[in-house]
């Protein structure tokens, strides 16, 4: 078994796995899992500090990013998508799936979506139903603030759809603060459970959205409207997949319990990146970084490819390539959720380090050493 640091799906920790492995009931007709799933679903609510339902879905992460889009969308809608990544750019596809119109707002991919001009924007443009917003964009890392965009996107009368499935947990969110309608998260990123499920917190004010629709929503399995009522009835829409409930349930108790969670995200990547740059390998944003996947660009002299076949083989380890207009052209470490380890990393940097030597790259510094040596620097006490 390969040592996966990639940037989702992470590794899985055993107390996950084994609760994976309870003894099964019939979810549709026992109602001691209704309990248990609204128990879980109240859980994230309170961890992503909100009073909004969240619902668990039966479905890897791209559901709920659809499913936000099915369920708001009406056809000629106008919807703001806002585009600095390939996932932000993404969420037009599934607008126009559903009889929307989607507007791009497109910006320097390598940067954040600055508030100030996307104010000046949307001073004389804000006739649309809901914007889109990714939070951490992955294949680049790309970090947007979503405490600053969203209040900014509501003060103009938009409802807020946020893609945080790779960000959640391993950067700051409280949704509450950030007004955000639809949030979007993923079992296999930062919560570190096996891919399968995604989760969405839905506000009021969408809720009142879809039930003022004049159109039935085109789908079934991507509609959020149909959990309405799922508790007081005790009957959900479609039988639950119970193994991998019992599994994120024990993967969010994991996150419950670990106060330094944002911390430890916040030095491994700030270490990692800092001694990347210093051996002299170039990230590949300019600003906007995440602290849950590091994103260099592959150095002249060998491929992207060369580097990922070392770190299997030769090393035992897992690291991601990108897609799209980024194929070829970058290396990412994921150090989200459970990857998020101090051992790991420097198991990680030390392998990269002698790679890319092995591949006649020249380091400035020790990659093992250097991120050690930040990351203890960052976390003493």
């Amino acid at each position: 078994m390969y040592k996966i640091m990639t940037p989702g799906p992470t590794q899985v920790k055993e107390n996950v796995r084994l609760a994976r492995a309870r003894e099964c009931t019939n979810p549709d007709l026992d109602e001691t899992f209704v309990e248990f799933y609204r128990e879980t679903c109240r859980q994230i609510s309170r961890l992503l500090h909100t009073e909004n339902e969240t619902l668990i879905l039966a479905g890897e992460g791209i559901l709920g990013l659809e499913a936000a889009c099915a369920s708001l969308t009406e056809p000629q809608d106008r919807v703001l998508v806002l585009d600095n990544g390939i996932y932000g750019k993404g969420f037009a596809d599934f607008v126009s799936m559903y009889g929307g119109r989607p507007e791009l707002y497109t910006v320097d991919d390598r940067r954040p979506i600055d508030p100030e001009e996307l104010e000046k924007f949307l001073e004389k443009n804000h006739d649309y139903k809901y914007a889109t917003l990714v939070h951490c964009d992955t294949p680049s890392g790309m970090l947007n603030d979503i405490h600053v965009l969203c209040p900014l996107l509501k003060k103009y009368g938009l409802l807020t759809v946020v893609d945080s499935v790779s960000a959640m947990f391993g950067e700051r969110v409280d949704v509450t603060e950030a007004q955000v309608d639809i949030l979007c998260g993923g079992s296999q990123k930062a919560v570190s459970a096996p891919p399968g499920l995604t989760f969405v917190t839905v506000s009021q004010e969408a809720k009142n959205a879809m039930h003022e629709r004049k159109t039935p929503i085109a789908s079934f399995y991507a509609s959020l409207k149909i959990f309405d009522g799922y508790y007081e009835k005790k009957w959900f829409p479609y039988t639950m997949p119970i193994s991998d409930i019992y599994g994120l349930r024990a993967a969010f108790d994991n996150i419950e319990q670990d106060r330094e969670m944002i911390s430890r995200h916040a030095a491994i990547g700030t270490a990692c990146r800092q001694a990347l740059e210093e051996a002299g390998l170039q990230l590949h944003l300019k600003q906007g970084f995440s602290n849950t996947v590091t994103v260099f660009d592959v150095p002249k002299g060998t491929t992207a490819q060369e580097i990922l076949t070392a770190m299997r083989k030769e090393h035992n380890i897992m690291l991601a390539g990108s897609f799209d207009n980024l194929a070829g052209q970058v290396i990412r470490i994921g150090h989200m959720g459970t990857n998020a380890d101090f051992t790991d990393m420097t198991e990680t940097m030390e392998a990269l380090e002698q790679t890319l030597k092995k591949l006649g790259i020249t380091l400035a510094v020790s990659l093992k050493e250097r991120f050690r040596e930040l990351f203890l620097l960052l976390t003493e006490k």
